[in-house]
């Protein structure tokens, strides 16, 4: 199959491209190769490269910054979106669109299913929704695909800044009231390397398994880089930040266990191996 991945310098895209090359051919195009703002541009590139499959890394992902610019983070995540998926109706290709827990709004307090109707709080879990919704106008052959607190080798994330801090002796006030399902991005990589060869189209929520605090989490990574140094509880409340996030975003795959795709690994054994791989421990 030809794969063409957008957004291919990003974090997911980097491993996506790892991964899925080892067995087909992949088509990476960063920002600067394929702006997915200029409809004429998507539609011209996608037709004449013919991909079987398009992965749609591409997005505006600060989600602070979403909220100071949101005309930005809906041109990029829901018109950007709108413009890759009717590139894709038109060859016949198939679209993996990469999706957010902030879709919802957390008041759940239970892991989040696939059937669980989205409430986004903020800026970017709205066009990111948005992104969503013309997914589903424009294709039938899709793979919407849910995930949270990514974090992986070629990108700026929370477990990277946590051990930069730490390791310059900076104070640490982590959020301790809102709970995730943080996720390896190589680990989403290789389940979306998987998914692509299914014929069960739909939406999917793809992390490593179980539930954290983001204090937790920090305190986690502390822990196995042999770093003792204190992380202080905070509430959202004492974090000031432009985008108002869920309490609870938790996700639980029940498409990908339904269908018998190869479980991932729980949240702390991907966390250790991350680590391990950069030299964190």
């Amino acid at each position: 199959m030809r794969i063409l991945i957008t957004g291919a310098k990003g974090m997911l895209a980097s491993d996506i491209q790892r991964v899925i090359s080892e067995k087909e051919e992949v088509i990476p195009l960063s920002k600067q190769e394929l702006d997915i703002t200029d409809s004429r541009k998507v539609m011209e590139t996608i037709c004449s490269l013919k991909p079987d499959i398009v992965i749609h890394c591409a997005a505006f992902t600060n989600v602070d910054q979403c909220e100071l610019e949101p005309d930005k983070a809906y041109l990029v995540n829901t018109v950007g979106t709108w413009a890759v998926a009717s590139a894709c109706a038109r060859i016949g290709a198939s679209l993996v669109y990469i999706s957010t827990d902030y879709v919802f709004d957390g008041a759940k307090g239970a892991p989040y299913i696939e059937v669980d109707e989205p409430n986004p709080l903020n800026v970017y879990g709205k066009s990111k929704l948005g992104g969503e919704k013309v997914v589903l106008m424009n294709l039938q052959r899709f793979f919407i695909v849910r995930t949270a607190g990514l974090y992986g080798a070629n990108g700026k994330n929370f477990v990277t800044t946590i051990l930069t801090r730490a390791r310059e002796g900076k104070p640490l006030g982590v959020v301790a009231d809102q709970v995730v399902s943080p996720t390896y991005t190589l680990d989403l990589a290789r389940a979306i390397a998987e998914l692509i060869y299914s014929p069960y189209y739909g939406i999917y929520h793809i992390t490593n398994q179980g539930e954290v605090s983001w204090h937790r989490f920090a305190q986690e990574i502390l822990r196995l880089s042999g770093l003792d140094v204190p992380v202080k509880p905070i509430t959202s409340s004492e974090w000031p930040s432009p985008a108002r996030r869920p309490l609870y975003s938790a996700l639980r795959s029940l498409s990908w266990e339904h269908f018998g795709f190869t479980p991932l690994r729980n949240w702390q054994e991907a966390l250790s191996d991350f680590l391990s791989q950069i030299g964190g421990v």
